[in-house]
């Protein structure tokens, strides 16, 4: 098997969810002691049945979080599955002198696969290919952790900041109306349901893969964006701007004047217009 947990049947749904969740609701919960003991196997002698059977003590967590998400119309399956996917990426990476226990780890790695399966597989992302529409995206995940709904001069607001109309603003809003999930143990929660929920342990919000992940996929979109600017520029225009810019030892205006033969006024002119071109191109 080399190095990596391979995947195992039981992480995979199917088509009988059902089936899959009844099964997984049948595995017993690990103790911290056995939790740490079968990391320990697994962090420093690759022992892979360890690795094994700390995923599967730690699938009906995923199932839980994953319900946390139906409101993206996605099947419920495939979320489940690509959670699988986050924690067994977590378990593979999981030091046991951390001193914390794995969920509170694997929470991050789970909920950040099925981020961006959402991301990659939800209808109105994928037709989001405008840069407007993207933003609309990113905007309203931003304004909904502020905002139970949005109001009518919300939406106005919302459509002419970003060029798009107040339909797509709406649509987009419903579709995101699902609410995050509490990790909180219920309030009739046995000793052992309440020792697993992740509110027992400390995590840092600050690194959360789910956050970092809409960001870079954001970042990629105006790297892109910024090619495509830049790719319109004439050639002396892309040279300097690049000189000036974008290499380790950036030259001097007069630096550049010596190379081009012209004044270094004039860099300074072509520079400056480079740059107003780029930024329309972006607006």
């Amino acid at each position: 098997m080399g190095n990596e947990i391979q995947p195992m049947d039981i992480t995979s749904p199917g088509q009988n969810l059902e089936s899959y969740l009844n099964s997984i609701q049948n595995i017993s919960i690990l103790t911290p002691q056995e939790e740490k003991k079968l990391a320990e196997e697994l962090y420093y002698n690759n022992d892979l049945e360890a690795a094994r059977k700390l995923v599967m003590a730690h699938l009906r967590f995923v199932a839980h979080v994953a319900r946390g998400y139906s409101g993206y119309g996605l099947p419920q399956a495939d979320l489940i599955q690509e959670g699988n996917v986050g924690l067994m990426k977590a378990v593979r990476k999981f030091n046991p002198e951390v001193g914390v226990r794995l969920i509170s780890f694997a929470i991050h790695w789970i909920r950040s696969e099925i981020h961006e399966y959402i991301l990659k597989n939800w209808k109105i992302v994928k037709v989001a290919t405008t840069k407007a529409q993207r933003k609309l995206f990113f905007n309203l995940r931003s304004k909904r952790k502020e905002l139970n709904w949005l109001s009518p001069d919300d939406v106005k607001m919302i459509s002419s900041e970003l060029g798009v109309d107040e339909k797509s603003v709406k649509e987009m809003e419903s579709r995101m109306s699902s609410s995050d999930i509490s990790f909180d143990p219920p309030a009739d929660a046995n000793d052992d349901q309440a020792s697993y929920s992740p509110a027992n342990y400390i995590s840092d919000s600050n690194m959360d893969p789910a956050e970092l992940i809409e960001k870079e996929d954001l970042n990629s979109h105006n790297n892109a964006e910024l090619l495509s600017a830049i790719s319109e520029l004439d050639q002396r225009s892309k040279e300097i701007l690049t000189d000036r810019w974008l290499s380790e030892i950036k030259p001097t205006l007069h630096e550049l004047s010596d190379k081009y033969g012209v004044s270094a006024e004039r860099i300074r002119q072509i520079e400056k217009s480079a740059m107003e071109v780029i930024k329309e191109k972006l607006s």
